[in-house]
């Protein structure tokens, strides 16, 4: 990686300074868009200790399910946990700690994060215990509950009430994009666009693994969804890695006779 070019030769060289601890904002949607190579790379480098903000933790065996099963992740933040036995089970176990968020707020909370607005205020929560606290964030060994969500603030405008949310902001975002150039600059290919402009807004330093690498120039800017300011590492994928793109529920019928 020399002056503009943010391309690293590899997905282990990429991340290879992630420390144990760190915050991560991650990319995709259920199996879609997922930066699995980055976490591949994770989970070989032996990071650990490691909370993660995503719309999900993977599933049993792939993606941040990989982390997860090796009991690398100590916190998670995320909108949606289901698909995945081992995070019910190490979540109700006391082994994780789980911050359960609504989706558009988890979304907001990035965006805010990679745009300076410290928090905001939002309807969604109101009177719930999102909004009142008493969330369970984590069990105790014995299934009581060890630590709760906090009350947050609220205020009244043109007698609505709302519900103050703090922006994330991660040690590092890692995403998936569709086509990127050696800028840093992204294209995302439809539903794999989901969280992964948030995540990468949202980290200090953000790595994009991309499946077609392209020259500097080759992107028409008004294709462009994410500019190169928010990335600063690039790592193109091999054609096998690019088509690995698991699926989560295959459904099938059988054909009727003589269709």
């Amino acid at each position: 990686m020399t002056g503009m070019d943010k391309v690293f030769a590899s997905a282990g060289e990429a991340i290879a300074d992630v420390p144990d601890g760190a915050t991560l904002a991650v990319g995709g949607f259920g199996m879609c868009g997922v930066p699995a190579v980055l976490v591949q790379a994770l989970f070989e480098a032996g990071t650990t200790n490691l909370e993660v903000v995503s719309n999900n933790a993977g599933v049993d065996g792939w993606g941040l399910g990989i982390l997860l099963a090796a009991g690398r992740l100590r916190r998670v933040v995320a909108s949606y946990v289901g698909e995945n036995k081992e995070f019910a089970r190490q979540y109700l176990s006391g082994e994780l700690e789980v911050e359960l968020t609504p989706q558009g707020t988890l979304a907001e909370r990035l965006r805010a994060g990679g745009s300076g607005i410290p928090a905001f205020f939002t309807a969604t929560g109101v009177g719930t215990q999102v909004a009142d606290g008493g969330l369970p964030w984590k069990y105790a060994a014995d299934g009581t509950v060890a630590k709760s969500s906090p009350a947050k603030q609220k205020q009244t405008f043109d007698d609505h009430e709302y519900v103050l949310e703090r922006a994330i902001v991660a040690d590092f975002g890692l995403v998936r994009a569709w086509r990127g150039d050696r800028h840093g600059n992204l294209v995302f290919k439809d539903a794999a666009r989901n969280f992964n402009p948030l995540a990468a807004m949202a980290g200090r330093v953000t790595v994009a693994e991309v499946e077609e690498l392209v020259e500097p120039g080759e992107l028409n800017p008004n294709d462009v969804h994410l500019p190169g300011a928010f990335v600063h590492r690039v790592v193109a994928l091999t054609p096998e890695q690019a088509a690995d793109k698991p699926i989560e529920k295959r459904t099938v019928r059988i054909a009727e006779e003589g269709a």
